[in-house]
């Protein structure tokens, strides 16, 4: 009968208490084999491929990419059975074997102790094959080093020495009793670039880049991107392209402006737990902002807009197209919801739900990204106050909602700890004047602050 074994975020040395979790390198369901990498972290001096003491079946995993978590905290869960692999390629030898039969004696069916270090335990992280090159020579300088000669105990130290062709015996150690660290590495491989460059070559950036040799560029990453002596180099490909190309446009051909005002939104949080409490669909914060937009949108209809550059003429919009904000792990995006004016408050938050869902998959259509009239930026859900952000081109402005949190505010005559909002508005100047884009703020921050305001464009 399978056992359900936690494998929590093991002590990674060099005094780090917590690390962010980049890259899943296994899914639930996967078989794992014992001391086989599952997660690629980052802590605040490496990247660390993270192996797992056990194997057996994943069932469950902790923490989603880019989230950080503490030394200790969960990572997955193996169901550990009889049938469940027992060790990878790199099999511990015989010295080891005790240690493991002995871990297993005692109901672990793992490879023992998540000890200090980039792997289950300290022996087994240090285990290497020979390399090929290093069998085959014969002299003895060329050997592969026995597995205790050098003071490594990570995996990636070992794999970035490699492609920079740096020789670990010939690396001092700057951590603890002389552990090599990847920053031991980098030095090594750019002081040895240093005293190989051409005399003659020009210093600076590029210089070094173009004297680097071959064997020490280091290798693509799975995230397209690579590492360099002066960090990480990411293509502006894909989703991360688009927006970066949308963003430069719009800075280059909007003059936009940005005003903004706090609001007590105590009533608007008020009125949506009522609402949610009659029953029936539920109606989300963002909905109800998306309403308010649409109502001030028809109160100031220039805003809808948008301006063609050849013909020197604002064209005024008669539909709108809401877009909002939407954060996935291919980056920003921005979903429409098709004449977001004809629909109620309920209405928009289960086509804006269907929209996040989809975009979040990676299923939402081309079509469901396009054709938006004015986007709706809530950064709240990121912990911050206030942003100028940047109109969605070819739009002509964008309301942001920073979150909403208890402050002191003076209701009613009375200092009280009220629910605030800052709220910003950034507005293409061409298509209108300061007066145009206050007016429709304070309306915005009007129907926040009293929703029945909302009762008269019914």
């Amino acid at each position: 009968m399978a056992v359900v074994r936690e494998f929590t975020l093991p002590d990674l040395g060099e005094g780090l208490t917590e690390a962010q979790v980049v890259r899943w390198l296994v899914k639930i369901g996967d078989v794992v084999a014992v001391d086989q990498p599952v997660v690629e972290v980052e802590t605040a001096k490496a990247m660390v491929e993270v192996p797992c003491p056990y194997g057996g079946v994943v069932t469950a995993r902790f923490g989603e990419e880019g989230e950080e978590l503490p030394v200790g905290a969960p990572l997955l869960t193996v169901a550990v059975g009889e049938t469940a692999p027992t060790g990878g390629a790199d099999a511990a030898p015989s010295t080891d074997r005790g240690e493991a039969a002995g871990a297993k004696a005692n109901g672990e069916e793992g490879s023992g102790n998540v000890l200090v270090g980039y792997g289950t335990q300290a022996p087994a992280a240090r285990r290497r094959r020979v390399r090929p090159q290093a069998r085959e020579s014969g002299h003895p300088a060329e050997r592969a080093p026995a597995p205790t000669a050098v003071a490594v105990i990570s995996p990636l130290v070992r794999r970035l020495a490699r492609e920079r062709g740096v020789d670990l015996t010939r690396v001092r150690g700057t951590g603890p009793d002389g552990l090599i660290l990847r920053a031991d590495v980098e030095e090594a491989a750019l002081t040895a670039l240093t005293a190989h460059a051409p005399r003659t070559a020009p210093v600076g950036q590029a210089a070094r880049h173009a004297a680097r040799p071959e064997a020490a560029r280091p290798a693509r990453r799975a995230s397209g991107g690579r590492r360099v002596a002066d960090g990480l180099r990411v293509p502006l490909r894909g989703v991360r392209g688009v927006v970066a190309e949308k963003l430069s446009r719009s800075r280059r051909e909007i003059p936009d402006a940005t005003c903004w005002v706090d609001a007590d939104a105590t009533e608007l949080l008020a009125a949506r737990r009522a609402m949610n409490a009659s029953g029936g669909a539920k109606v989300s914060l963002l909905a109800l902002l998306a309403r308010i937009c649409t109502a001030a949108l028809a109160k100031y209809p220039e805003l809808n807009a948008t301006v063609d550059t050849e013909a020197q003429e604002i064209v005024r919009l008669p539909d709108v197209h809401l877009g909002f904000a939407a954060q996935t792990d291919r980056g920003l995006v921005v979903p429409v919801v098709r004449d977001a004016s004809a629909r109620n408050a309920v209405e928009l938050s289960v086509e804006m739900a269907r929209l996040t869902e989809a975009a979040r998959a990676g299923k939402i259509s081309p079509a469901e990204l396009a054709g938006g009239t004015f986007t709706l930026n809530n950064y709240g859900v990121f912990g911050v106050d206030g942003s100028t952000p940047i109109i969605n081109h070819p739009e002509a402005a964008m309301l942001g909602v920073g979150r909403i949190a208890p402050k002191p505010w003076v209701h009613e005559g009375e200092l009280a700890v009220r629910h605030v909002v800052q709220l910003s508005f950034t507005f293409d100047h061409r298509v209108c004047d300061g007066g145009t884009a206050g007016g429709f703020l304070r309306y915005v921050a009007d129907c926040v602050e009293q929703p029945a305001v909302l009762l008269r464009t019914v």
